[in-house]
């Protein structure tokens, strides 16, 4: 009986607008999307090659007894892009396209987002497409599924025939998920196969995989929107009403509050900004240099002077004035590490507690799940910038190690050999992180989504089987 209500519950949707409409959103928008974004990530990693042949032509080489500005970028790690940006574009245009490297630590280079007049207008990807567009189309496949039969009265009609009610409700969950879903996967193969065709590497061990899981994730957040739309059926009676709350519903879950989240805990939780926390490094080390030239200058005035009153800086005063600094610049040079990595520390701490609740609020609504789970299966989402950063930290760390703590800017004698010479460390390769672990990660997404489906999914059955027909 099941099966005979399903057949009949896939023709009523095959036969109707809403399906024609479904079918040409799927074989426009997907195959569309993916291809346009594939372009896009041939010609950021074309920019990505020319930058890192750029920085190889600079000096590789420092001198640290030679002058070295503070603000001075001796080195970049640039950050290459992945090619399953071409379903989510995540983080990837407001990431800064390098790290480089300086003596007050690690500054960011201008994000990889271009200045185009497009970006006004949104980015357009699979996220957006399955997130935006596809949830809103669930809603509109059922929010009459209940509330259309019993506004025409054939509810009544379908259920004196001793049909049990769950039996009825199950069709038409199931009925209209698999008119909903098959355009869905076709299209979204066409796709894939138009990417193989433009040289995407599909097949490769990382990239399949995470393609299969996007494909999964997709389906269960498309069943998520299934079951409120069910739910909003269920417990109206009128189908106008039933699509204004439907729609109601859509705008609140998919455009308000996974911002409004984020939004919250900025004042809930604020934290600086990066530019400040920069500058504030800078004004540290000024203050640290004024007070060295102070006691620079005490010794220097203290060098008994000539015949004519003058002080004179000969090479045995200058190895002198030196040693006499050493300790002075010893001492300064632990205080200012200490305070920057005091305010590195207070600053990571601000903005992971920010994070922390920003996410938590957000996670109220599936979309923000399925964002958060896709960006991560793409390597496009938090995972790839916490890398990012801590590959750029552990990069400065080596360049402190091998060069910026052998810098002496308050040397009276200079001497230069070609011993002195330091050869720059090359960046670190930028990790990616396996399967595995982004598994792990995605737990709790997934495990909500699957709450999300489950309870809204009771909730619409209870209500059904309590009706008043």
């Amino acid at each position: 009986m099941l099966r005979t209500l399903i057949q009949k519950e896939i023709l009523h949707h095959i036969m109707s607008v809403r399906f024609v409409a479904l079918l040409l959103m799927c074989l426009l928008l997907i195959p569309l999307t993916l291809s346009i974004n594939y372009q896009n990530y041939r010609q950021n990693l074309i920019d990505y090659q020319e930058a890192i042949k750029l920085a190889n032509i600079e000096e590789t080489t420092v001198n640290p007894k030679m002058p070295l500005e503070p603000e001075v970028e001796v080195s970049k790690l640039f950050l290459k892009p992945t090619p399953l940006s071409v379903f989510a574009n995540g983080l990837g245009d407001t990431l800064p396209s390098y790290l480089g490297m300086t003596r007050n630590g690690v500054t960011q280079g201008p994000p990889a987002l271009s200045t185009s007049l497009s970006n006004l207008l949104g980015h357009l990807d699979f996220l957006f497409v399955v997130g935006t567009v596809f949830s809103l189309l669930a809603l509109l496949f059922t929010f009459d599924a209940v509330a259309g039969e019993r506004e025409a009265g054939t509810l009544r009609i379908t259920l004196a025939n001793s049909l049990p009610r769950d039996l009825f409700l199950w069709s038409k969950l199931i009925g209209g998920y698999i008119v909903f879903v098959a355009p869905f996967l076709v299209s979204f193969l066409f796709g894939l196969l138009l990417l193989v065709w433009q040289g995407f590497p599909l097949g490769e061990p990382d990239i399949f995989p995470r393609v299969l899981s996007l494909t999964a994730v997709s389906l269960l957040y498309i069943g998520v929107f299934f079951a409120i739309g069910t739910v909003i059926s269920t417990y109206l009676d009128s189908t106008k009403t039933a699509l204004i709350v439907a729609f109601s519903v859509w705008v609140f879950a998919v455009l308000i509050t996974p911002r409004i989240g984020f939004l919250a805990a900025k004042i809930i939780a604020p934290t600086r900004t990066p530019q400040s926390v920069y500058m504030e490094k800078q004004a540290v080390r000024e203050d640290f240099d004024a007070e060295l030239e102070e006691h620079k200058m005490k010794f220097t005035m203290e060098i008994p002077p000539d015949e004519l009153g003058r002080i004179i800086i000969d090479t045995e005063n200058a190895k002198l004035l030196d040693k006499r600094m050493e300790p002075f610049k010893e001492k300064y040079r632990l205080k200012f590490q200490d305070h920057i990595t005091k305010l590195d520390r207070d600053y990571m701490r601000e903005t992971e507690r920010q994070e922390q609740v920003g996410e938590t609020l957000s996670r109220l609504t599936p979309t923000s799940s399925l964002i958060y789970l896709v960006t991560n299966l793409t390597d496009t989402g938090k995972a790839k910038r916490s890398t990012y950063f801590q590959t750029g930290d552990r990069y400065y760390d080596m360049l402190h190690t091998d060069l910026f703590s052998k810098i002496k800017d308050h040397v009276s004698h200079r001497s230069y050999t070609s011993s002195d010479i330091v050869q720059i460390t090359q960046p670190p390769p930028l990790e990616t992180t396996t399967l595995t672990e982004t598994s792990r990660q995605s737990v709790p997404d997934v495990l909500l989504l699957f709450f999300f489906a489950v309870v809204l999914t009771t909730v619409s059955f209870l209500k059904f089987l309590r009706i008043d027909i």
